[in-house]
C-alpha cells in the first residue's frame, strides 16, 4: 500500500503488510459479543418456534386422539375427521366460514379501492375521510359487534329506520333470523376491515406515476381503460397482500360472532373458530377441537397458496 503527501514535495510511503491488518483481541480470538451476528435473535427464535410451531404441533397431534384435555388419551386416527365431515353442523360451519372468508375479501377490497381511489388525489378533506373511514380499525371487534348488535335490535335503529321510510313489512329480528343473521355478521365485518384495505390501497396508488395516467389519458384512453391497464398494474402488490390478509382474517372470524350470535340462531352462524371454541373449552372434547382447528389451518394455508399463485408477478414469474 502507497500513499502519497503532497506539500513543498512530493513523498511517497509504503505501509508494511502487518500494519494493514485490524487489530485483533489478546490471544487472537475474536471477542465473544459482537453486533452483527445471527445469534443475537437466537432468543426470540426460540420463543417463536416453542410458542407457535410446537404448540401448533402438538396441537396437531392430539387431533388424532379422544384427549378431553384432562388425563389419559387414546389414538383413534381419523375419527375426529370422520365425524367432522359426517356432522351437519360441522359441514354448515365449513360452509359458513367459507362464506364469511369469500363475502368479506370481495366486498372490502371492492369498497376499500372505491374509497382509495376517491381520496388519492387532491381532495380538499381527504386527510379528515381517511380518518373516518380508518377509525372502525382501531377498535375493538367486541366493541363493534355490540354496537351493531344494538342496531339490528328489533327496536333498534335499522327497523326504526325502515319504519320511518314506510318499509316495515321488511323489519326483522335481524339476529334471530336463520337467514339474515349470517349476513349482519358479514356487514358488521365489512364495515370494520373496509378502512384496513383502503390505507393498503392507498400506499400502492401513490406508487403509480401519475404522469402515466397523463400520458394515457392524452392518448384518448377513457377513465376505465386507464384503471384497467395503468392502475391495476401498478397496485397488484398491494391486491395480493389486502386478498391475503383479508382471506386470512375472513377464516378466522370469531369475535363479532360470538358478541352477535354466539353461533345461533339454530347452528345458522357457526363457524370453525367458534366451533373449536365450544368442542374444546367448553365441551371438553379437545381432541375433537383440535381436528377442528388443524382443518381451519389446513384450509387457510391451501387459500393462502392459491392466492398467492393467482396474484403473482406474472412479468418476474416469466424471466425466472
Amino acid at each position: 500500500m502507497t500513499v502519497t503527501i503532497e506539500r513543498d514535495a512530493t513523498r511517497t510511503l509504503t505501509v508494511p503488510p502487518e500494519a494493514r491488518r485490524t487489530p485483533r483481541p489478546r490471544g487472537g480470538r475474536r471477542p465473544l459479543i459482537s453486533y452483527g451476528h445471527w445469534w443475537w435473535a437466537l432468543p426470540a427464535i426460540i420463543l417463536v418456534i416453542a410458542v407457535h410451531y410446537v404448540a401448533t404441533l402438538t396441537g396437531g397431534f392430539f387431533a388424532f386422539t379422544n384427549w378431553t384435555g384432562l388425563g389419559d388419551w387414546e389414538f383413534i386416527g381419523l375419527d375426529n375427521f370422520v365425524r367432522i365431515f359426517n356432522d351437519p353442523l360441522m359441514v354448515g360451519a365449513v360452509i359458513n366460514t367459507l362464506f364469511l372468508a369469500f363475502g368479506s375479501v370481495i366486498l372490502t377490497n371492492i369498497l376499500g379501492l372505491g374509497f382509495a381511489l376517491a381520496i388519492n388525489r387532491t381532495l380538499k378533506t381527504r386527510y379528515i375521510l381517511r380518518t373516518l373511514l380508518f377509525m372502525p380499525v382501531v377498535l375493538s371487534p367486541l366493541a363493534v359487534a355490540y354496537v351493531w348488535k344494538f342496531i339490528f335490535q328489533f327496536n333498534g335503529p335499522l327497523n326504526g329506520f325502515l319504519a320511518a321510510i314506510g318499509l316495515e313489512e321488511m323489519q326483522k329480528v335481524w339476529l334471530a333470523d336463520p337467514t339474515w343473521s349470517i349476513w349482519a355478521i358479514l356487514l358488521t365485518v365489512v364495515w370494520q376491515q373496509t378502512g384496513f384495505v383502503m390505507v393498503i390501497y392507498l400506499a400502492g396508488l401513490a406508487s403509480v406515476p401519475v404522469e402515466l395516467e397523463e400520458a394515457a389519458a392524452l392518448d384518448g384512453a377513457g377513465v376505465f381503460k386507464r384503471f384497467w391497464h395503468v392502475t391495476v398494474p401498478g397496485i397488484r402488490p398491494s391486491i395480493a397482500i389486502a386478498t391475503t390478509l383479508g382471506i386470512i382474517q375472513g377464516l378466522r372470524i370469531f369475535d363479532q360472532i360470538l358478541a352477535l350470535t354466539a353461533g345461533g340462531p339454530a347452528g345458522a352462524t357457526e363457524t370453525l373458530a367458534t366451533q373449536v371454541y365450544k368442542q374444546a373449552f367448553s365441551l371438553g372434547q379437545f381432541g375433537f377441537g383440535s381436528a377442528l382447528a388443524l382443518v381451519l389451518t389446513l384450509i387457510i394455508l391451501v387459500f393462502a397458496i392459491l392466492q398467492q399463485y393467482a396474484t403473482r408477478d406474472r412479468d418476474a414469474a416469466r424471466k425466472a
